[in-house]
């Protein structure tokens, strides 16, 4: 994983309780998806970054579309930049056919392992998007066993918060 020093943190409410995140001079580094309340959000990330500002300025494209997001809007973060892995490890290839899952869509481990030509690699794709630092803007939460079945989701809220947002996507995936 790239080891972006955070410069900038921000926590914001969404429909779904409140968010936040970390950037630095790569883009976004962290994301946290809702589940925590917002003082403790606050509190967790400044004890995270600890030589990062609170700054919203930098995250207003990502307020704005996580907002949309979780108000059941149909959304592309194709334009929040993210500090990834170099594309020669297969974090970053993993992240980065991770990234282009459309809203709606899901694809199995083994299909992300074929897409970035590594067929016997599903287990170490599983593993890459265990370490997603920024789920949401790369939507790990898309992919899935092969049969269908959810797979396992590291974000708090686990695989009940994974569930729900794949249900959110098939209401409003365009057809």
């Amino acid at each position: 994983m790239s080891k972006t020093k955070a410069l900038w943190y921000s926590c914001w409410p969404t429909a779904w309780g409140p968010m936040g995140a970390a950037a630095g001079d790569e883009g976004v580094c962290r994301i946290i998806l809702p589940h925590y309340q917002l003082d403790d959000l606050e509190q967790m990330l400044a004890w995270e970054q600890q030589d990062a500002h609170r700054d919203d300025t930098p995250f207003e494209t990502l307020i704005a579309l996580t907002r949309d997001y979780f108000n059941a809007k149909v959304v592309d973060f194709a334009q929040v930049v993210c500090a990834m892995p170099a594309l020669t490890t297969l974090g970053g290839k993993v992240l980065r056919a991770c990234r282009e899952i459309p809203y709606g869509q899901t694809v199995s481990y083994s299909g992300l392992a074929r897409q970035i030509g590594s067929p016997d690699a599903a287990r170490a794709v599983a593993a890459a998007l265990g370490k997603n630092p920024t789920p949401l803007v790369i939507p790990c939460h898309r992919v899935t066993y092969a049969g269908g079945r959810l797979g396992g989701f590291t974000a708090p809220g686990g695989t009940e918060l994974k569930a729900r947002m794949l249900d959110l996507e098939k209401l409003n995936a365009p057809a």
